[in-house]
């Protein structure tokens, strides 16, 4: 009845995923079939979350800073090769211990 016509054209490629499969037509169809039929939970890997920082959870504490004070402590954080989260929560662990003794 139908047939599709035999090209040597290469299908349309969208790209890859992150293990490199080339994202085809055919390829985006099956993952959208995939995910209609829902996700078998007990294939799916688990990866670890972030590092614990202390004696818990953290919990986010959103700050303002001007931007030269934001600019210093994204130097700092460059100079010592961590991040600017890291600068401020030794900065304010500092200042927490000094202002204990007096």
């Amino acid at each position: 009845m139908w047939e599709t016509p035999v090209t040597d054209k290469k299908p349309k490629s969208y790209g890859r995923s992150k293990r490199g499969v080339e994202l085809t037509e055919d390829v985006l169809d099956r993952m959208a079939a995939d995910a209609e039929a829902g996700l078998d939970v007990t294939k799916l890997r688990r990866r670890p979350g972030r590092p614990s920082m202390g004696s818990g959870p953290a919990d986010t504490f959103p700050i303002r800073l001007d931007p030269e004070l934001r600019r210093a402590v994204d130097e700092r954080a460059a100079t010592d090769r961590t991040t600017a989260s890291e600068v401020v929560r030794e900065a304010l662990r500092r200042y927490l211990k000094v202002s204990r003794r007096s």
